[in-house]
C-alpha cells in the first residue's frame, strides 16, 4: 500500500489555509494545518510532513524564521512559500535558505498542484522562480 503524501500548511489566515486544505484533499492528499510557526515545530506532524507550504508573513514567528528554524530542528522538508508581499530581498533568503518554490498571492491552483507534484516526485527539486 502506497503511503498517502502529507502537505503541511502554516498559515495565519483561516480561510487561507482551509481553501488550501480543501485543494489537497481533492488531490489526495492528507493536510495538516496550523495557525502559526511555532504550531507546526511542536508538532509531531512536523516528522511525517512530504511538503511545507507556509506564509511569509504572519505574527510571532515569520515563514523565514520557520525555515531557519527548521533548517537546525528537522531533516530537510520541501518548502513552498506564499506571500501577498513579494519582496526580491525576501525571495532571495527563502531560496538561500533552501526555499523550492516563492508564490506571491493571488496564484493560480494549478501552478501550486504543479509545484506540489515536482516536489513529490523530486527527492532533489532545486528552487525556480514561478
Amino acid at each position: 500500500m502506497t503511503r498517502v503524501p502529507v502537505i503541511s500548511i502554516v498559515d495565519d489566515d483561516k480561510p487561507g489555509r482551509v481553501a488550501l486544505s480543501s485543494l489537497m484533499r481533492s488531490l489526495g492528499y492528507e493536510s495538516h494545518l496550523f495557525s502559526c510557526a511555532e504550531d507546526f515545530l511542536a508538532s509531531t506532524e512536523r516528522n511525517v510532513t512530504d511538503c511545507l507550504i507556509t506564509d511569509v508573513q504572519m505574527p510571532g514567528m515569520s515563514g523565514l524564521d520557520l525555515q531557519l528554524e527548521m533548517g537546525v530542528r528537522s531533516p530537510l522538508i520541501p518548502i513552498i512559500f506564499i506571500t501577498a508581499h513579494p519582496d526580491e530581498s525576501v525571495r532571495h533568503r527563502a531560496e538561500a535558505g533552501g526555499a523550492v518554490f516563492f508564490l506571491s498571492k493571488p496564484f493560480d491552483g494549478q501552478v501550486l498542484i504543479d509545484c506540489i507534484e515536482r516536489i513529490l516526485k523530486s527527492t532533489h527539486a532545486h528552487p525556480i522562480r514561478v
